[in-house]
């Protein structure tokens, strides 16, 4: 049977986050796992299960999210499938590319590094408006930023380290030491900055508390050259505060070359 790789964009506004959640005693919440596994079914002509890599959040966003099926077979040649599924998908997600994968592909444990992007845009001074048409893809702040403040201490989280202070409490996770490989704060537009963190992996809500610390560096209430010293103390109260989903977005994921077959 062949097992199939997808590459999945999606806004996700509208979404209850990636995981499907059918609460027993309610009606099932819109997921992109619920919609897409439920598209995927409908195109294959059989049950499937499908895995996603990134559990992402209500509200956040991907353009790299990966996901893999197996399927007794499909009616067109694997390059064919994004058009046929999106065909069928709501205007809120859609399939960027297919490939055939080795029977073994876990999207999960098989991704050797995630790149995410947080989206900021700070309004003063002088006072300027909110951003209304990309509202649901960037957050913002009234206060203005030092972007140099911001990209010193950037540069200090690169590398492997006990990532506890920059994980939500309740992350359920044993083992707190990650590594990230380049962390960057650059301005995109003016009063609009993005940081791109890129890892092994990330804990839970990580990146938008990475993001929220430098935020707060930005802002002057954390000490640019203090991340050693947030890191060193394992505490998440050291660290700054927690974004809001909208900013972030699941840029891709890599495998490796070894993962990769020819499409057949």
């Amino acid at each position: 049977m062949p097992r199939v790789k997808l590459t999945v964009a999606y806004d996700g506004t509208e979404f209850h986050g990636w995981q499907r959640q059918e609460p027993p005693d309610a009606p099932a919440l819109r997921t992109v796992q619920g919609v897409l596994q439920d598209v995927v079914a409908s195109f294959v002509r059989e049950p499937i299960v499908l895995m996603g890599a990134s559990r992402t959040d209500a509200g956040v966003h991907a353009k790299g999210q990966v996901a893999a099926f197996t399927a007794e077979s499909f009616r067109v040649p694997v390059e064919r499938i994004p058009f046929a599924l999106n065909a069928r998908l709501p205007r809120d997600v859609q399939v960027r590319s297919a490939s055939i994968v080795p029977s073994g592909f876990d999207p999960i444990s098989d991704a050797k590094s995630k790149c995410y992007r947080y989206l900021i845009e700070h309004l003063g001074p002088p006072h300027h408006p909110a951003p209304l048409f990309d509202r649901d893809f960037v957050f913002t702040t009234p206060h203005e930023l030092s972007l140099s403040a911001m990209q010193r201490a950037a540069s200090q989280l690169v590398g492997t380290h006990d990532f506890e202070s920059f994980a939500q409490v309740s992350h359920g996770r044993e083992n707190t030491i990650r590594t990230i490989y380049s962390c960057q704060v650059r301005a995109i537009a003016p009063r609009r900055f993005v940081v791109e963190v890129s890892g092994n992996g990330f804990l839970y809500n990580m990146v938008r508390i990475l993001a929220g610390t430098l935020l707060d560096v930005g802002r002057g209430h954390i000490d640019a050259n203090g991340i050693p010293a947030i890191i060193a103390s394992k505490d998440r109260r050291q660290a700054g505060t927690t974004l809001p989903p909208q900013g972030l977005c699941l840029e891709w994921i890599h495998y490796g070359v070894q993962q990769e077959v020819v499409d057949a």
